[in-house]
């Protein structure tokens, strides 16, 4: 039986209010339970998304009028879109994570990137700035703040400043973070093309990523030092905002992190080769000097860094149109049972009835993650005293560690979904398309939001991406724009989310200055988000060429 979607229920039950506007404000009681339980409560969050997920299916049912198997179906299948390809990525990055980390390789990596200047302005730059992007592009998830800022202190940075500066420079890299899960998820709810959203996105983080080093080093230490280095700042927003448009838009959301974060390190130090600061600049208040680097030899440092480096190489094969192409034979389409073609989009969200399609890809041999898996197994053999016997341990042991994040993604995806076919997601689309002409303005502050609240970009563009497409489709705008401003208005939201917060005080000693801190990064926030919603609504008409 084939069930057609409901976009103004209230509407059909209390002839009151303007039209759709009532039937939103219901349809956000799930968004609403998520904010209070996160911001305000400060659940964890698979508890939230659990209560979330239950609130969307009840109203799924009770008011929009789904079929219960249908809802159910629906929600199961959006969390195994979570669970492959997403959590995929996310477990066996973080697996090669850990391993560097026991084997005592990311020792070598942090030592070799702080022993290369004294200066606190350049250290910012390749730590804060270089090395958070490519621990956000090889794991993501909190991890790159928690590591820099915690560096950072280790180095005699001030506390409040390493934790702020960590949170301000991780902007540019998080829409492609965790080998481009967020940019991965955000097609997977929209159902739009990915390498398409990452083009976009590859052509807005760009103006932002080129600023991040002088916003940086502007916000720790005043204009005028700032200048003296501004040789510095102009090598490292080049190189990365330049690999980040090569690789999103000619390979993909997979690399840009990783391979911006490598060209800027070592565009920074062939800088340093023939050029210095004048001065050598410390926080004025330093109490003490930072801990002596243990040097090491060049072999060493290479070994350290060769399990990203084959990470890189196995993603970079994998991306390529030809080998994903010799085995497209292997990729398994599934018609999802009890939903696919049963539910209908209608008027006015389409020009005429259409049948919603429900297919869940199965691409195993294909997967991002499968190629970051097998760059793993190769790098166990690298590391020394390392091998099968301790990788195999420390994977089952990065799946338990990553049990309630993967708990949140899964239920995000089911709430997402059940949101989609439900038409709840249409419903607050309709209201939204009352912004007219200014929705492109708009779009980058509901990913905002959306990464307030989770501490997310990944979970933000499960919640919002369906929305943004029907949104511009009703509008009139390319939907593809508005689905990749949800991600890069995203970024400006990670600095101020509570949970970003709390892991930067956590790594810098300040628990129980969290409200410093966000006072700190608000401004920067706000701001941030103001540059990309220009440059969204530019793009979607005076510029609209700049779109691929």
């Amino acid at each position: 039986m084939i069930w057609q979607q409901i976009y103004d229920p209230i509407k059909g039950l209390i002839n009151v209010g303007p039209e759709y506007v009532i039937s939103a404000l219901v349809a956000g009681i799930p968004l609403y339970l998520l904010f209070y339980m996160l911001a305000v409560k400060r659940t964890a969050g698979h508890k939230a998304a659990i209560v979330g997920t239950l609130a969307a299916l009840i109203l799924a049912i009770v008011l929009w009028k789904m079929p219960a198997d249908m809802a159910i179906y629906s929600t199961l299948m959006g969390a195994c879109f979570g669970l492959f390809p997403i959590v995929w990525i996310v477990i066996t990055a973080v697996w090669i994570y850990q391993m560097t980390v026991e084997s005592g390789e990311f020792e070598i990596i942090k030592n070799s990137l702080a022993g290369l200047t004294n200066d606190r302005r350049l250290q910012a730059i390749f730590i804060a700035f270089a090395f958070g992007s490519f621990i956000e592009g090889t794991a993501g998830f909190g991890t790159p703040v928690a590591i820099t800022a915690a560096m950072l202190v280790g180095l005699g940075f001030n506390p409040l400043y390493a934790a702020g500066i960590c949170l301000i420079a991780n902007t540019a890299p998080v829409a492609f973070g965790a080998i481009g899960v967020p940019i991965e998820t955000a097609a997977r709810a929209s159902g739009l093309d990915i390498n398409h959203i990452s083009s976009i996105v590859g052509r807005q983080l760009p103006f932002l990523s080129i600023i991040v080093p002088f916003w940086v080093c502007w916000t720790m230490s005043g204009l005028k030092n700032t200048l003296e280095v501004l040789p510095a700042l102009l090598v490292s927003g080049l190189c990365f905002a330049g690999s980040q448009f090569a690789f999103s838009n000619f390979h993909g959301p997979y690399l840009p992190d990783i391979m911006s974060a490598i060209v800027t390190i070592i565009g920074m130090v062939i800088l340093l080769k023939v050029w210095k600061p004048k001065n050598i600049w410390h926080f004025p208040d330093e109490k003490g000097t930072s801990s002596e680097i243990k040097k090491y030899t060049l072999n060493e440092v290479l070994r350290a860094w060769s399990s990203y480096i084959i990470l890189a190489v196995m993603v970079f094969i994998w991306g390529l149109g030809s080998f994903k192409a010799a085995l497209a034979p292997t990729v398994v389409t599934i018609h999802w049972p009890g939903l696919d073609g049963l539910v209908q989009k209608v008027v006015p969200i389409v020009p005429e009835a259409q049948n919603y399609a429900a297919t869940f890809t199965l691409n195993i041999a294909t997967a991002a993650g499968t190629a970051i898996f097998i760059a793993g197994l190769i790098s166990c053999f690298i590391m020394p005293n390392y091998g099968l016997g301790k990788a195999l341990p420390c994977f089952l042991r990065t799946v338990k560690q990553l049990k309630f994040p993967i708990l949140t993604i899964v239920l995000i995806l089911g709430l997402s979904n059940i949101m989609n076919y439900s038409g709840m997601s249409s419903t607050l689309a309709l209201a939204f398309t009352n912004a007219g002409f200014l929705f492109p303005f708009f779009a980058p502050i509901i990913g905002w939001l959306g990464v307030f609240l989770t501490g997310s970009d990944t979970s933000s563009n499960a919640l919002f991406c369906g929305l943004q497409r029907t949104t511009a489709e009703v509008v009139g705008i390319d939907p593809n724009l508005a689905v990749a401003a949800n991600s890069s208005g995203g970024v400006t939201g990670k600095m101020i989310s509570p949970q970003s917060i709390s892991v930067a005080t956590a790594a810098t000693g300040l628990i129980g200055k969290e409200g410093n801190l966000f006072r700190f990064t608000l401004i920067h926030s706000v701001a941030m988000t103001l540059v990309v919603c220009l440059i969204t609504l530019l793009q979607a008409y005076w510029l609209s060429w700049m779109l691929p």
